[in-house]
């Protein structure tokens, strides 16, 4: 079978690493590779996929359905096996190999096209905040993961870097926000660190599982906040947009007993980092969609 990448995953990689990176081209072959050692049956690549991994639905030698998972270096793969062999199960895909080649993960199947995002929306974020709630756990005490700080201190520097004029005060505004949060940060957990509906799949074991971490250890205000925004584009359209978001922030800053300011706070950091970053790589719609939301926090 000839593994061709999603166009979504081509697009999304070539934003990240444009030029010089050879992982897409080595990709099929990797792929292949994958398939054959494990003596799976392939029944399809996951069309339209993710933004960064080769997702492949198989069947093991002995009719396990399973998945597939490459991933480039860049987008950590060996933090994300460590952190689902961390939680083991628990609110997220299951690991069925605990070692493998660098960057290939074998994961328990769930079903691809069912995420906690086809439900109506007040159900959608009890059942996901249900199983975000799951995955706060104390860390390994050996732990390797990234910290909140030092991812963020990341990307504050390339969002000092890459904001335009007009975005000039917002970005001051999230810089300053950041470094208030992290001067008396309360008690750090595993987080998912890019939760949102549609990383919440329906499986058998229980009906609603967490995928595709980017684990990072800090607070959890840091993780629900990118749930906040979730659904983006309903909310920009809405003429009641801005008074949503802030009841959407009071309501889940409650139901998972976290302090409402800091939810916020975190909430105007990631849309104003994912904002510039949109714009940085020629995404102007999302950019645009981001930073008027970010305004309204």
């Amino acid at each position: 079978m000839a593994f061709e990448p999603p166009g979504r995953l081509v697009r999304a990689l070539g934003e990240a690493a444009p030029g010089g990176d050879d992982w897409l081209a080595k990709l099929p072959e990797a792929a292949e590779r994958a398939v054959a050692l494990r003596g799976s049956t392939v029944e399809r690549v996951q069309v339209p996929g993710g933004r960064g991994s080769l997702v492949i639905l198989v069947r093991l030698a002995d009719g396990t359905p399973a998945v597939l998972k490459l991933a480039p270096a860049r987008a950590r793969p060996e933090s994300e096996r460590a952190a689902l062999a961390h939680w083991d199960g628990l609110g997220a895909v299951r690991l069925l190999e605990p070692a493998g080649a660098e960057g290939v993960l074998l994961l328990e199947r769930l079903h691809p096209d069912v995420s906690v995002r086809s439900l109506p929306e007040a159900k959608s974020m009890l059942e996901a905040t249900g199983t975000l709630r799951r995955l706060w756990v104390e860390p390994p005490s050996d732990h390797v993961f990234e910290t909140v700080a030092e991812r963020t201190g990341r990307q504050a520097d390339a969002m000092r870097a890459g904001a335009d004029a007009e975005a000039v005060p917002l970005v001051d505004a999230a810089l300053a926000v950041r470094e208030e949060l992290l001067a008396s940060p309360p008690r750090a957990h595993l987080l998912h660190g890019t939760f949102r509906q549609s990383k919440v799949l329906a499986g058998e074991r229980s009906p609603w599982l967490a995928v595709g971490p980017d684990p990072v250890v800090g607070e959890c205000a840091f993780d629900l906040a990118r749930l906040v925004r979730d659904r983006v584009e309903d909310l920009i359209a809405s003429p009641s947009g801005g008074s949503t978001t802030r009841r959407r922030i009071k309501r889940l800053a409650e139901s998972l007993d976290l302090d409402q300011e800091r939810l916020r706070g975190w909430t105007l950091f990631r849309a104003v980092e994912s904002g510039v970053r949109a714009r940085r790589v020629g995404r102007p719609r999302d950019a645009e969609l981001l930073l008027e939301f970010a305004a309204w926090l």
